[in-house]
C-alpha cells in the first residue's frame, strides 16, 4: 500500500527545482512505486537564460540518477520552446533525439537528460510522474491487462502497447492523451505508469491514488487465491539454521563459478516472499517467462537461474552439482542469446546469472559490489510482486527475447553504466581483517575500502569493529561488516567466516593482524604468559588462515593473505621471548602456507612493523611500561627512542603498515609470495637476511 508521506508544511517551503526534488524523493523512497534508478519526474516552469531573459523551461530527471536520493544537481533544465515543436516530426532516431535535446539544455554542465524526456515535454501538464509501481505493472504484464484496466479505471486511462522508450512512444502517449479528455493516467504495456497534475502535490497525490486503486483490486484477487498462489507449494522451506548452514556451504562455490571472468559479490535473501515463490509449483516455468519491466532487466537479466532441486534431500553435494550444471548451462544459453541479436559494436556482459533461485533455501544475487547485488535482489522482489499480481488477474507476460536484448544492450541504457566510477584495484574483492578495531586493522580497512574493497572487520572488541564499519558504510552502504571473533576460538572463527560468506559470498584477502604482547625477562616469564602469546599470535593466526585457505580453495579463484608480523619476527627482542617466538612462528607459518597455496593461486606474505604506537590497544596496555622499563627510559620517551634508533629517523604509523598490506594484497604483487617486507624505519638489527 503506498503511504502518503507528503508533509505540506515541508513542501510549502520548497521553491523552484526543490519542489521537484521533494516529490521525486518521496516517490523513490517507496520501492513498490519506483525501482532503484528507474522512473522519472518533471516540472515545467520559467527560468532565465545566460542573458537574463525569461524562457519557458522544463526540469527533468537526469540519466543515471535515482529518484530516492537525487538532488537538484541531478536534474536537467531544457528550453521548452525548442523541445515541444519536435512533436510535429514523423520519427526521430535515439541518436538524433539525444543530439537535439543536448542543444536545448539551459546549462551545458547539467547531466544528460532522461531518455524519456520527450514523454514529459509533449504532455501539456506542469508536473508529470513516470513510475513503475508493482500493482500497475501487474496489470500491464497480464495478458488481459487492458480489460482489467477497464474494470479498475473505466474510461479514465490510456493504454499504450509496448514500444521501447524514445520519440515514437512519447508522441503516441501525447496524442492518445489529447484524444481522451477523460484521461487521468497512461498505462504502458509491460512498462509502467504516467500521471500528472497542475501542482507538485496534485501530481503526487494522483500517482498514489491511481496506484491504490490497482492495489485494492489486486489484493482481493490475491486473497481469493490463498494457498493456491503460484499454483500452490511444491517444496517445504528448510529451517533457518539449516538454510544458513547450507548457504555458507554453497555460496563460496557459487561465487567461484560466477567469477571466472570478473569477480562477483554475492547477496543472500531468504525472506518470506522469496521462499513462497521459489517453493511453488509454478516457479520453474513462471520464472523463465522474462523480466517484469525493462528497468528490472538491466540488473536481473532476462531470466534468473532456477535450480531444480528438492530441499527435502538436504544434500549439499547434490545441490552443488546442480548449481554447477545450472551455471554452465546458463552461460551457454546467454552466449547463444547474445549471438542471436548482437550488433557489430555490442560487447557481451558476463554470461552469468544475476539471480539464482534455490527451492527451500533462498535467493542468491550477484553484482560487481554488495550494493549492486542488493539492487538485483531488490528488483527481483519487485518482480515477485508483479508476478503475484499478474497471475491472479490472468497470465503473466513479458517482453519477448528480442525485445529484451534490445533493452539490455540499448545504447541509451548502456550510457548509464558509463556514469559509474571506474573500478579500482580492489573492486569486487572482499578482505577479512582480524584486529579490525585497532590502529593497524582500522587503517588497513580504510586503505582497502578507498581502493574499492569490501571489508569484514573481525575483532573480539565487536563494538569497536562495528564503529569502524559504520564509518566505512557512510561511504557506501554494505561496504563493511563487523563480526565478533576470538582468534583462539575455533567455533567463533567458523561462525565469523560463515557470517561473512552469507553477507558477501566469499573472501579474497585475509589480513592476519589480531595481536597482544607481553614483556618480561625470560626467567620471569610465566607459562600463562607464554601460552597466551603462542595461542593468540601462533595458534590464532593458524586457525584464521586455515579457515581462509579452505574457503579460497572452494572458491577456486585464488586469494591473498597478509600476516602482520613484527620486527621481533626476525630480531631477538630483549625481555620479549614469548612475544618474539610467537611472532617468528607467524612469519614461518606464512611461508609454509605460501608453499602449499601456490597451486591454488593463494599468495601469502608478511609485513614486519615496529613500534606502531598510534591507535594501538597493545601500546596503551602494560606493554608500554614494560618496554620502557626494558630500555631504562620513561614511557613518554618511547616514541623518541624508537625514532632515533631507525636509520631514517622516523616514527611508524598505522597508515604506513596499511599501505604495505595493500601493496602485498594487490595485483602489483601478483608474482610475490612467501615474502617479508619490513616497515620499521630501518632498524639494522632487524634487517632480513
Amino acid at each position: 500500500m503506498p503511504v502518503n508521506t507528503w508533509v505540506r508544511e515541508k513542501a510549502d517551503k520548497k521553491q523552484g527545482i526543490e519542489e521537484l526534488v521533494y516529490r521525486s524523493n518521496l516517490l523513490g523512497q517507496d520501492r513498490s512505486i519506483a525501482n532503484w534508478g528507474g522512473g522519472n519526474t518533471s516540472m515545467k516552469t520559467v527560468e532565465y537564460d545566460f542573458r537574463g531573459r525569461e524562457v519557458s523551461a522544463m526540469w527533468v530527471k537526469g540519466s543515471g540518477s535515482d529518484l530516492a536520493t537525487m538532488k537538484a544537481h541531478n536534474f536537467t533544465a531544457l528550453r521548452l520552446d525548442d523541445v515541444q515543436p519536435l512533436i510535429e516530426k514523423e520519427d526521430m532516431s535515439d541518436e538524433e533525439m539525444v543530439s537535439y535535446l543536448t542543444h536545448c539544455m539551459l546549462d551545458s554542465s547539467h547531466p544528460r537528460m532522461s531518455i524519456e524526456t520527450l514523454l514529459h515535454a509533449f504532455l501539456p501538464y506542469k508536473h508529470v510522474d513516470h513510475t513503475h509501481p508493482d500493482a500497475i505493472i501487474s496489470i500491464c504484464c497480464a495478458d488481459n491487462g487492458k480489460e482489467i484496466a477497464k474494470q479498475v479505471y473505466g474510461d479514465r486511462f490510456v493504454w499504450v502497447p509496448y514500444i521501447r522508450p524514445g520519440f515514437k512512444l512519447s508522441k503516441m502517449i501525447a496524442e492518445s492523451v489529447k484524444s481522451n479528455p477523460n484521461a487521468e493516467l497512461v498505462l504502458m504495456e509491460k512498462h509502467g505508469l504516467v500521471t500528472w497534475g497542475e501542482t507538485s502535490e496534485e501530481c503526487f497525490q494522483t500517482t498514489l491514488r491511481i496506484i491504490q486503486e490497482a492495489e485494492d483490486y489486486i489484493s482481493s484477487r490475491v486473497e481469493e487465491a490463498g494457498e493456491q498462489l503460484f499454483g500452490g507449494q511444491k517444496y517445504s522451506t528448510l529451517d533457518a539454521e539449516t538454510r544458513h548452514q547450507m548457504a555458507e556451504e554453497v555460496m563460496p562455490f557459487i561465487r567461484g563459478l560466477v567469477s571466472k571472468e570478473k569477480k562477483m559479490i554475492l547477496s543472500f535473501d531468504d525472506s518470506e516472499d522469496v521462499l513462497q515463490f521459489i517453493n511453488s509449483i509454478d516457479a520453474p516455468d513462471l520464472s523463465q517467462i522474462g523480466a517484469a519491466c525493462p528497468d528490472h532487466l538491466v540488473h536481473t537479466k532476462r531470466v534468473p537461474l532456477y535450480i531444480d532441486w528438492d530441499p527435502a534431500l538436504n544434500n549439499v553435494a547434490e545441490l552443488s552439482r546442480k548449481i554447477e550444471t545450472g551455471i554452465k548451462d546458463y552461460a551457454e544459453e546467454y552466449i547463444n542469446y547474445f549471438n542471436r541479436y548482437k550488433s557489430e559494436d555490442d560487447n557481451m556482459f558476463e554470461p552469468v546469472p544475476r539471480v539464482i533461485l534455490i527451492p527451500g533455501l533462498g535467493m542468491v544475487t550477484t553484482g560487481k559490489s554488495k550494493k549492486m547485488a542488493e539492487v538485483s535482489a531488490s528488483l527481483y522482489h519487485r518482480a515477485l510482486s508483479v508476478m503475484k499480481g499478474s497471475t491472479v488477474l490472468g497470465q503473466f507476460v513479458s517482453l519477448n527475447e528480442e525485445e529484451s536484448f534490445h533493452v539490455e544492450y540499448w545504447p541509451l541504457e548502456l550510457y548509464k553504466l558509463t556514469l559509474a566510477p571506474p573500478e579500482a584495484e580492489f573492486s569486487r574483492q572482499v578482505a577479512l581483517i582480524t584486529g579490525g578495531a585497532g590502529g593497524i586493522g582500522s587503517a588497513t580497512a580504510r586503505e582497502l575500502v578507498e581502493q574499492g574493497a569490501h571489508v569484514v572487520l573481525a575483532d573480539l572488541n565487536f563494538e569497536g569493529a562495528e564503529k569502524v564499519a559504520n564509518e566505512l558504510n557512510e561511504i557506501e552502504d554494505g561496504r563493511a561488516l563487523a563480526v565478533k571473533m576470538d582468534v583462539t576460538d575455533e567455533n567463533m572463527i567458523e561462525a565469523a567466516y560463515g557470517e561473512a560468506v552469507r553477507f558477501y559470498g566469499g573472501i579474497d584477502i585475509i589480513v592476519n593482524n589480531a595481536g597482544l604482547a607481553s614483556s618480561k625477562p625470560f626467567d620471569e616469564t610465566s607459562l600463562k604468559e607464554w601460552n597466551l602469546n603462542i595461542n593468540v599470535l601462533g595458534t590464532g593466526y593458524f586457525l584464521v588462515a586455515r579457515e581462509a585457505f579452505r574457503l579460497m580453495k572452494k572458491q577456486d579463484i585464488g586469494g591473498a593473505m597478509v600476516f602482520v608480523g613484527s620486527k621481533n619476527s626476525v630480531y631477538a627482542g630483549k625481555n620479549a621471548a614469548a612475544y618474539s617466538t610467537a611472532k617468528a612462528a607467524e612469519v614461518h607459518l606464512a611461508r609454509c602456507i605460501a608453499a602449499e597455496g601456490g597451486e591454488y593461486g593463494i599468495r601469502v606474505n608478511s609485513v614486519l612493523p615496529d613500534a606502531v604506537l598510534q591507535g594501538s590497544a597493545i601500546w596503551n596496555s602494560a606493554w608500554r611500561e614494560e618496554r620502557a622499563a626494558a630500555y631504562g627510559i620513561d614511557p613518554d620517551q618511547l616514541e623518541e627512542h624508537y625514532r632515533n634508533r631507525t636509520t631514517l629517523k622516523v616514527n611508524i604509523y598505522p597508515q604506513d603498515i596499511a599501505k604495505s598490506i595493500a601493496f602485498l594484497a594487490s595485483s602489483k604483487a601478483s608474482r610475490t609470495t612467501g615474502c617479508m617486507i619490513t616497515v620499521d624505519g630501518g632498524v639494522p638489527a632487524a634487517f632480513t637476511r
